[in-house]
């Protein structure tokens, strides 16, 4: 079954939306490397039951993505993403959502970069040719059904068993709607511009709208960005870009103020930044307290759309050799494939730990982009209850004081009639929890809930 334009491409070059995502791209799992640091084993209070079904997502430390989406570092800015949309002696391009500067670290954003990157493959191609797309993501699917519907060969190398990169459901029945442990959840305001392009991801859809901030007193004001924008517009006037903590340290904000902490955890978690690093010139949006969420299985949206394309997966391509003749892939079994040009939709953190090798190595100007952008960190975990164990009854939580790891829940009881919440940890903290073990991950799951459960369920 061959996928329309109109079902996946429709509206492309409109509006930004925000589902996070970053297409999979193939790379060789590497050695782990012993660190001296031990990692935290936090101990999960007893009042807080543990979970009778449970999943989480390791996207920083997973070797296919190295981070979720991306983002501008201070000293960076948007013509790096420009400059990676340059082809390199027209036979080497890239794609993916690092390269999209009208909506970066979104799957809107990675569909038009493959969409672009496609559309110039297309017009330096010179009849039929082979052509060779990287990784079957966002990204790669859009740029390889544009090229198989000019009549282009195309072959898709897909690192993982799966197609989807970071868009990942899990359908089983302990959980109301599948498990979404990569791109999900939408902004509230750009809930239509994704509409108007991925319509065939379903139209049944989760409104979370309701919010709360919750502190060890209990209920608490929910969070907002005005502290953030209010140093924003004053950095604007600096004469160096600086990381946005600074830039609130700098217009007298108090980093300790449990307040903000909330709202910096909210930002993160909505965009992969790290606040110490991130451009103060070039921040993410601040979104209110209003997603959407997809209730589809968007897996099996992939798999469906792939079915007419030949796809090769668990084929991790480690090098990449051009020259302006054509294009030679090895892959990770050794096996050396012959092609006219190829689209790269390698994520960020995959190209800057170098799990592809280029021969020759990209020019300078590529190079000197991919150093400059920075790499997101967004990690979810799901828990179900036999019962709700809480007295919030809003769909978006923001915890407020403590030192939990996880400051953002989603509390699909609502919606769902199921107690089941989802936990959203984003930037600095989100690559720590990636790194912990599963039981570990779950002890700080349930040491950020503590804030949640009323005092006399101690004696549980």
């Amino acid at each position: 079954m061959s996928i329309t334009r109109r079902t996946l491409l429709l509206g492309a070059g409109t509006g930004a939306a925000a589902v996070l995502l970053a297409a999979c791209t193939p790379e060789p799992k590497p050695k782990p490397t012993r660190s001296s640091t031990p990692k935290p084993k936090p101990t999960a209070p007893s009042r807080v039951p543990a979970p009778a079904a449970w999943l989480r997502s390791t996207w920083s430390t997973d070797p296919y993505s190295f981070g979720a989406v991306s983002y501008l570092a201070s000293g960076s800015d948007p013509q790096q993403r420009e400059t990676l949309t340059e082809p390199i002696q027209e036979r080497l391009f890239f794609a993916g959502e690092a390269l999209d500067a009208t909506n970066p670290g979104t799957v809107l954003g990675a569909v038009d970069s493959g969409h672009s990157a496609a559309l110039a493959l297309i017009d330096a191609a010179s009849g039929q040719e082979r052509v060779a797309v990287i990784g079957a993501g966002a990204a790669g699917v859009v740029a390889a059904r544009l090229l198989a519907d000019a009549n282009h060969d195309v072959t898709i190398f897909e690192a993982r068993e799966r197609s989807g990169g970071r868009i990942l459901s899990q359908s089983a029945e302990e959980w109301p709607i599948p498990a979404q442990l990569g791109a999900w959840l939408i902004p509230d305001e750009q809930l239509t511009a994704l509409g108007n392009r991925l319509t065939a991801l379903g139209e049944e859809q989760l409104t979370f709208d309701t919010a709360t901030g919750w502190s060890k007193d209990g209920e608490t004001d929910s969070v907002d960005g005005d502290a953030i924008v209010q140093a924003v517009e004053k950095a604007e006037e600096l004469p160096a870009d600086i990381p946005l903590t600074e830039a609130l340290e700098q217009n007298g904000a108090d980093l300790e103020d449990p307040a903000l902490t909330a709202a910096l955890a909210w930002l993160s978690a909505t965009t992969g930044v790290d606040p110490a690093k991130a451009s103060s010139w070039y921040p993410p949006d601040f979104h209110a307290d209003a997603l959407t969420g997809l209730t589809e299985d968007l897996g099996a949206f992939f798999d469906t759309h792939l079915e007419d394309l030949e796809i090769t997966l668990a084929s991790p391509v480690v090098r990449v050799a051009y020259d302006d003749s054509g294009v030679s892939l090895r892959l990770g079994t050794g096996e050396a494939l012959s092609f006219d040009r190829v689209i790269v939709t390698a994520p960020l953190g995959v190209l800057q730990r170098q799990g592809i090798e280029f021969a020759p190595a990209l020019p300078f100007s590529h190079r000197g982009a991919i150093a400059a952008l920075a790499s997101g960190f967004i990690e979810t975990v799901w828990m179900r209850f036999d019962e709700p164990f809480w007295e919030a009854e809003q769909a978006i939580w923001h915890v407020v004081g403590g030192d939990g790891l996880i400051r953002t829940w989603i509390n699909l009881m609502p919606a769902t009639g199921e107690p089941v919440l989802v936990g959203i940890v984003g930037g600095a903290d989100a690559e720590q929890f990636s790194g912990l073990n599963d039981r570990d991950a779950r002890a700080a799951a349930r040491q950020a809930l503590a804030v949640f459960a009323p005092e006399q369920t101690d004696e549980s």
